[in-house]
């Protein structure tokens, strides 16, 4: 919890002013709490100018000027992703959830964070990159640098962006490698890194993660480059009650001939050059917890074979289509291009 938002309702207007003065990043934003720590109301340097205006002294208490119409959420009742976005969308900056004692559970800073996913993540990262040779030779593919920063480190900062706290990266090739680069934490998040003892394809590894905090497991590749709506993501998992759910993106194929409507042997028409859409695995996941189970241990296994096998026991695998940009940085060509991208959007 942010202290530095909070202040004792027996404090001078004079001592809010020196408070949020001293907030140096983030919003400019006091919760004023009483001496049981209750919430009465919010205070900004606006509501502030207000009561002077009024003639109110600065040496008065910040009761003269607090605002008590203010907005909250209240843990266990709405402090979920739906309602953030509320939150969000009503320009609000720093918004607090309070427990059923009126005090404060947590404060949700929106400048910093779009959401607060009940998620947990698990990067794969143990691949050898072998078709971005020389480049891996010695350097684990996720490391390498798009401009300033490092493969996965996009995927990283864009994951706690979306407030996601528990975050897991499964490392086998050069593996120490990002061990070390993990080793301090992440604006405040300790990244985990997991140690895949063999190669076990691009889902068999999250087996050796030893314990999960939320229901829901966001599973990816780690060499993506993509702008991603996260919050979308999940709520278009919860919306449609999916077991699982499949990031796809737009895969289109022009044909430079006529094609044939075929019954038979018999032509029953003619397509000139088609373009054909279709929906391409985009390497990431959203998984109900319970059924990583169903994941055999200690076995090379895909996302795709996990995937087959839900759809083969009829359990809900829908499709969400990515509409931003995805790169999938497997080979020289598309590393270049992700380079570009960089170019002009950071």
């Amino acid at each position: 919890m942010e202290d530095r938002h909070i202040i004792l309702n027996s404090f001078t207007i004079l001592d809010a002013l020196n408070r949020i003065n001293n907030i140096h990043e983030g919003p400019l934003v006091l919760f004023v709490v009483d001496s049981e720590n209750k919430v009465i109301g919010s205070l900004t340097d606006g509501d502030i100018r207000r009561a002077l205006i009024k003639g109110i002294s600065v040496t008065e208490t910040v009761e003269k000027a607090v605002h008590r119409d203010f907005n909250f959420l209240r843990k266990n009742v709405n402090d979920d992703v739906k309602n953030i976005h509320i939150q969000r969308e009503l320009k609000m900056k720093l918004v607090p959830v309070l427990d059923e004692n009126n005090q404060i559970y947590e404060i949700i800073n929106l400048e910093k964070y779009k959401t607060l996913l009940p998620v947990d993540a698990v990067l794969m990262a143990g691949g050898k990159g072998e078709r971005l040779r020389p480049l891996t030779e010695k350097t684990p593919k996720p490391l390498i640098k798009v401009g300033e920063k490092c493969i996965i480190d996009y995927n990283i900062d864009s994951l706690i962006s979306y407030g996601i706290k528990n975050i897991f990266v499964t490392v086998n090739y050069l593996g120490e490698q990002l061990e070390e680069h993990f080793k301090e934490k992440r604006d405040g998040i300790k990244i985990n890194t997991v140690k895949e003892p063999k190669y076990l394809g691009t889902i068999g590894s999250i087996k050796f993660v030893e314990s999960f905090y939320n229901d829901t497991i966001l599973v990816m590749n780690s060499d993506l480059f993509t702008n991603i709506d996260y919050e979308d993501f999940y709520l278009h998992f919860k919306e449609h009650d999916a077991d699982m759910s499949v990031a796809a993106v737009p895969y289109i194929v022009k044909v430079p001939y006529g094609v044939f409507n075929l019954e038979g042997r018999n032509i029953k028409g003619v397509t000139e050059k088609p373009t054909i859409s279709y929906y391409a695995n985009a390497g990431i996941y959203l998984i109900k917890k319970e059924l990583l189970k169903l994941i055999p241990e200690n076995k090379f296994y895909n996302a795709t074979d996990f995937m087959s096998s839900l759809i083969n026991n009829n359990y809900k695998v829908i499709r969400y289509p990515i509409s931003g940009y995805w790169i999938d940085i497997g080979q020289h060509d598309e590393l270049e291009r992700a380079k570009e991208i960089v170019k002009h959007i950071y």
